[in-house]
């Protein structure tokens, strides 16, 4: 518990917490931008905006891992940091729909960044029998920021400017205290020391590839259903009949039920093992995004299933993180989390953009929720394709070196 309660796991849960609130954040105001027809705005339009962002997002997790493998997990932190406050801040000065989705790029590219650094380094710093625990704990940052965005949302929209006044404000502040208090991570520090020189290739040799597949696959599919729940899930509930209170409101639920999740799962994980708790995750999953197709009868009855909901997709992804960290050794940890990360903002890119599209065709209640569902189960295949890991890694598939005479 000492240790996460350390400033390395309270500055990298914060880092996370600044992604959460940008994930939320665009949802929360799509549907005003669109209704003031905001310069310009329409549905293909704010797909087209959502999408730049995503793209920003992966190129920057993909980009970021051999970096950070290479010169350190803190200088990366501190860097993307930046990035994302600056241009979020700037975002409400956008005068075209082109700019907006250009500073939202620009922001995706430090976002990306941010949150596999941090996992990183949260890993880094907790004895590997800790670590499911580690990352799911530090990605409860992730919902806490995505709960305050919504909370903020009910209080401001349809005044949006603010919210990204206060997303890019909140980095700038942020960021000093990194600089003065995080650490270098000591299992960097180690590896560095040995003979170095990440090349992405590594994570497709024999002894990884189908944990790396089949991790790239899960993680694809687990962002997938993230991003499109709390991208469009506002704008689905509208078409639906619901009010905005109500429909942010569900945004807020949806992302409590994912804190609840997480701390659940990483104990769990710990305790039974990160694969058979993933499987189970994206198995409740498929269940309970199908029932959201279904008209609940309350609004207490609604709340429930959404909030259930939240629990199982959320955690589902965070565990695909955690058994990276496991699974792969530091000298290489960083690139496999950003390539898994950066792998999952495609799933994150298409899900937007195909709840979008449905939206814009009229299709997307329900069939939009028999799609996440379906999703749902390509995450459980892919994950039961990886092989179990032990606190040393993929010591069931690791090549055992011969013994030598004498």
């Amino acid at each position: 518990m000492k240790k996460l309660l350390s400033w390395s796991a309270v500055l990298c849960w914060l880092t996370v917490l600044l992604e959460g609130y940008d994930l939320v954040v665009l949802g929360a105001v799509i549907p005003t931008l669109i209704d003031q027809h905001h310069i310009g705005f329409t549905v293909a339009s704010a797909t087209f905006a959502a999408t730049m962002s995503l793209v920003g997002v992966a190129i920057g997790a993909t980009g970021s891992g051999p970096i950070t493998d290479r010169y350190g997990r803190r200088w990366m932190l501190l860097g993307s940091i930046a990035v994302f406050s600056v241009f979020t801040a700037a975002i409400p000065l956008a005068g075209s729909v082109g700019v907006f989705a250009a500073f939202r790029l620009i922001a995706g590219l430090g976002l990306g960044a941010c949150m596999p650094t941090a996992l990183t380094l949260m890993a880094e710093h907790m004895p590997p029998v800790r670590r499911a625990f580690a990352s799911t704990v530090t990605m409860t940052g992730y919902h806490v920021g995505a709960v305050l965005s919504a909370l903020i949302a009910l209080r401001f929209v349809p005044h949006w400017e603010p919210m990204f006044y206060l997303g890019g404000v909140a980095g700038l502040l942020l960021l000093p205290v990194v600089w003065a208090k995080l650490p270098e991570s000591d299992a960097y520090l180690a590896a560095k020391a040995a003979p170095s020189g990440v090349q992405p290739t590594v994570l497709l040799r024999p002894v990884y590839l189908r944990a790396t597949l089949g991790v790239w696959v899960g993680s694809f599919m687990g962002l997938l259903l993230v991003y499109g729940l709390n991208t469009w899930l506002p704008k689905l509930m509208r078409d639906a009949g619901y009010n905005m209170s109500t429909s942010l409101t569900m945004l807020l639920v949806l992302n409590v039920g994912a804190i609840i999740g997480l701390l659940t799962a990483g104990m769990l994980a710990d305790r039974r093992g990160i694969k058979p708790t993933v499987l189970a995750w994206f198995g409740a999953a498929a269940v309970f995004l199908a029932l959201l197709s279904v008209k609940a009868s309350s609004s207490l009855l609604l709340n429930a299933v959404v909030l259930v909901t939240g629990i199982f997709v959320f955690s589902a992804q965070v565990l695909i993180y955690a058994y990276v960290t496991q699974a792969y050794p530091a000298g290489i940890r960083a690139t496999a989390l950003g390539f898994a990360s950066g792998v999952g903002r495609l799933g994150a890119i298409f899900g937007p953009t195909i709840t979008g599209w449905l939206i814009v065709v009229g299709a997307a209640n329900p069939w939009g929720f028999y799609l996440f569902a379906a999703v749902a189960v390509i995450g459980l295949l892919a994950m039961s394709a990886v092989p179990r890991t032990t606190v040393d890694g993929l010591a069931s598939v690791e090549p055992v070196a011969p013994s030598r005479p004498g």
